[in-house]
């Protein structure tokens, strides 16, 4: 089984709240977010929502602006395809050494993260699916067992991180993706790094008709 995750910051349940918005074309580009409005609206102080926003800046959703402070961010459309280029890349990599490197431990914790996935997948728990998405990612990150790349791997994920639950809203996303967790395992079972770095990279690469879909709302 995987870790069991940290419980949900005030923090974090605001940033997924402005994430859908903005996802979804509630919150256009340009928009302001405004630290008092959104605490009285939520009925928290300042703090929390302070560091939603802090978070959104990092994860490139929301830039801050001279006077105005923080916005939505206008939808890059070119450096986002390049994020995910990369990131195919090297979470490819990751799963090749992995692959050659993962001890029989690690493997089975790997094959556990699948069935407990199945299991949430099955009851449609998308916020359950996530972070055991995101451990799954992050132990094939470990066990790759080289530094450079797991620190590369662990900072694109976080930038690209909204971008990336945003897809499993999209309608059999989830099903899919359960599918390819599988085949990675399957191929760093078996020990063959050639297998396992193309089915990661067909996995993490973002799926044409949900960019679109994407665009479309967000410009």
């Amino acid at each position: 089984m995987s870790e069991q995750k940290k419980p949900a910051t005030r923090a974090d349940e605001i940033r997924q709240v402005i994430e859908k918005e903005i996802f979804t074309g509630l919150l256009r580009p340009g928009t302001r977010l405004d630290e008092e409005s959104l605490a009285a609206r939520f009925g928290l102080s300042r703090t929390p929502v302070r560091e939603a926003i802090l978070q959104l800046v990092y994860s490139g959703l929301v830039v801050k602006k001279p006077r105005q402070g923080a916005v939505v961010a206008p939808l890059d459309l070119h450096r986002m395809v390049q994020m995910f280029e990369v990131m195919s890349d090297v979470e490819g990599l990751c799963a090749r050494y992995a692959a050659r490197r993962m001890s029989p431990d690690e493997k089975s914790r790997l094959s556990a993260m699948v069935d407990e996935a199945d299991s949430l997948c099955r009851a449609r728990d998308l916020d359950g699916y996530y972070a055991v998405n995101r451990a799954f990612h992050d132990a094939i990150y470990d066990g790759s067992h080289n530094e450079v790349l797991k620190e590369m791997a662990r900072s694109l994920f976080a930038r690209l991180a909204p971008y990336r639950r945003y897809q499993l809203n999209h309608p059999g996303r989830v099903d899919g993706s359960l599918s390819e967790h599988a085949e990675v395992v399957a191929a760093i079972q078996a020990a063959d790094p050639d297998r396992a770095q193309a089915v990661m990279r067909k996995h993490v690469t973002i799926q044409a008709d949900i960019f679109a879909e994407f665009v479309s709302i967000m410009t």
